[in-house]
């Protein structure tokens, strides 16, 4: 088998995308080299990953209270800066072009025509049956659809709403554990400040937290709750022996949560519309969501895990039947661009004889 030259495009606004491609890296590179263009500045996560080229790309932006921070979020766009980047970006040097969300990269395939394939998520959103919220968001909707458009897309979801839409990539370490419960909550919410935070959960007396933060450097207990630095392997720990997970309504960490069986509380990220659709998906499991953080939190956890009865995560591929279709979708626009071009040539040799 040919190895290939492969340019994946990961975007780093979120810890998903980058715990996601890490996960599927030993997978690509069965096939070839792997490329990575990294895009964007909000991961906390070290990208363990084979970075060639990187840049702030479009980076969302957050306040202390759960909300996005559009202000800050137009202030750091550059049209200027990103048409640049795409024009210098060399996907025309590759076999195959996989895009995770990432805008420069949908970019640079259209100014220079090469085809490439839309892999992760958002991918699925190009569904008509995919989970939406009843509050309609025109405007959003367009931009979750278009923002990195692609010549195909390979969907990942809680469940598969479509034929091009698969089941979440549940990491290794999640998959080979035996789930415990060691009586603590684990908290994700980066769209939090951990002030804000310790004020929610600090009245909740009888049960302890593991709050994971962005900002703290080493691990510091305040009473009921322990703040512990973003990290990877700590995270997976705290999931697996948790009694149950409060976090946004993003994908990866809602999927791993459910797949082990977790309680799971979501609050979604207001004004992300994307997380909006996730809230939405998430209620047909029985997971409860919240809109935004109370200063008392006692009551709605205690309800929360007294009351609480959710479906589980199934898995009906694994990571390596996803992977290979993934490879086969992109040779095949390959293979379809290089007939269009050799048919485009043969029909101007017929007119140059005629």
């Amino acid at each position: 088998m040919k190895k290939l030259k492969i340019f994946y495009a990961v975007q780093a606004t979120g810890n998903g995308h980058i715990a996601r491609a890490i996960e599927l890296m030993p997978y690509l590179q069965q096939y070839g080299e792997v490329d990575v263009f990294l895009s964007g500045s909000n991961s906390n996560l070290s990208a363990d990953l084979p970075v060639k080229y990187r840049s702030k790309g479009l980076s969302l932006f957050y306040g202390n209270r759960g909300k996005l921070d559009y202000w800050k979020i137009w202030k750091d766009l550059s049209v200027k800066r990103i048409y640049k980047e795409a024009k210098a970006l060399p996907v025309e040097q590759y076999d195959i072009v996989i895009n995770d969300f990432e805008s420069i990269t949908s970019l640079a395939c259209k100014l220079k025509k090469i085809p490439s394939v839309n892999f992760g998520h958002q991918a699925s959103f190009k569904s008509k049956h995919t989970p939406m919220p009843f509050t309609k968001d025109l405007l959003a909707k367009f931009i979750l659809q278009n923002y990195a458009t692609a010549t195909n897309y390979v969907g990942l979801h809680f469940k598969q709403y479509d034929n091009f839409i698969f089941n979440p990539i549940i990491k290794e370490a999640i998959l080979k554990a035996e789930p415990k419960d060691e009586g603590y909550i684990t908290v994700y919410l980066s769209h939090y400040s951990d002030e804000v935070v310790q004020q929610s959960l600090q009245h909740v007396k009888d049960i302890k937290f593991e709050v994971f933060s962005k900002k703290r450097k080493e691990k510091e207990t305040i009473g009921n709750i322990s703040f512990i630095p973003i990290n990877n392997n700590a995270f997976n720990k705290s999931m697996i022996n948790c009694t149950g997970i409060i976090t946004g309504a993003g994908f990866e960490t809602p999927a791993e949560a459910l797949y082990l069986g977790k309680k799971l509380l979501c609050l979604p990220i207001r004004g992300q519309y994307e997380q909006l659709c996730n809230a939405a998906a998430l209620k047909d499991f029985g997971v409860p969501v919240i809109n935004k953080l109370p200063a008392d939190f006692s009551e709605a956890i205690w309800f929360w895990l007294e009351h609480t009865e959710q479906q589980k995560l199934t898995l009906t591929h694994d990571t390596y039947s996803i992977v290979q279709h993934v490879i086969e979708t992109a040779k095949s626009l390959q293979k379809d661009k290089s007939n269009f071009l050799q048919n485009l040539l043969q029909e101007e040799d017929v007119l140059a004889m005629g």
